[in-house]
């Protein structure tokens, strides 16, 4: 980790650098990877999420819109009608900041009136208001690296050189955050692991991950239960927790600030050991 940085989340201060914190994925969609329509209806994603944050999560992060291989965009009025029942019952009631997943400037303004104060894109501000949004909001933006949408980036997995390309191709989205006046404190960046990148990119990714430092802002990555773990261990998307416990020890190794997981009193144990040993 580069250095000590307390992120601003509304009301809410998360120390990013002495630690990686642990974000609960809550997704209120019937297609995700791993959990679709487990938690559609709204009083189930909210019990969940409370559930998260008693096992230690360190911020939720709900989403309305799979962004799986293959999946298919739904409308701003859908994915609101799923995600605000949601957000607005957990604003009340839990300590922790909530982000939402959205790639969607009118998801990202509804939810941080109903109550969240980060906004995760896995588009990196393709929607042309995003990045206004999220500076009238002063809420953090996590900028996601990805080729192509859901439905093609698979096919977009060609790369001479891994790292350099990803930052590089973050770049322009951080210069954009920057010209719309968001707050270089209010940046973080996501390489991307599983949307569009070979396993074996994934893999190396892990590896390396201390060279996303390069840019100087603060590292989330979203390794939990996806399919480069299931290739690996030739293994289903319920059966991938030791699977996902060994790349989120090398997350939180190499440098990792925020690792998403959908299993959080698991990983916080892996987290909670991985950094003993590093201080040891």
């Amino acid at each position: 980790m580069l250095r000590t940085l307390t992120l601003h989340c509304g009301r809410f201060r998360l120390p990013l650098g002495e630690r990686a914190l642990l974000m609960g994925v809550v997704n209120v969609t019937p297609d995700s990877f791993s959990d679709g329509g487990e938690f559609l209806d709204p009083e189930k994603a909210f019990r969940h999420a409370l559930a998260l944050v008693e096992e230690g999560a360190d911020l939720v992060d709900v989403g309305g819109e799979s962004t799986r291989p293959g999946a298919q965009p739904v409308s701003a009025e859908v994915e609101l009608k799923r995600v605000l029942p949601v957000i607005e019952r957990l604003a009340g009631r839990v300590q922790v900041p909530i982000s939402m997943d959205t790639s969607k400037a009118a998801v990202a303004r509804a939810a941080v009136a109903a109550g969240a104060s980060l906004i995760n894109d896995v588009t990196a501000l393709r929607d042309p208001g995003m990045a206004q949004a999220a500076a009238e909001a002063e809420v953090p933006i996590i900028l996601m690296h990805l080729r192509g949408t859901p439905q093609t980036m698979q096919s977009q997995c060609r790369y001479d050189r891994l790292i350099p390309e990803i930052l590089e191709e973050l770049k322009p989205a951080i210069d954009q955050a920057r010209q719309a006046g968001i707050a270089e404190d209010r940046i973080l960046i996501d390489p991307g692991i599983g949307f569009g990148k070979t396993p074996e990119q994934n893999l190396a990714l892990i590896k390396n991950l201390k060279e996303l430092k390069a840019l100087g802002f603060p590292l989330v990555v979203g390794p939990s239960r996806k399919s480069f773990i299931g290739q690996v261990l030739d293994l289903p998307v319920g059966e991938r927790l030791m699977g996902t416990a060994a790349a989120v020890a090398l997350c939180a190794a190499n440098g990792a600030d925020i690792i998403r997981v959908h299993d959080v009193a698991a990983m916080r144990q892996v987290v909670r050991m991985t950094e003993a040993i590093l201080k040891s």
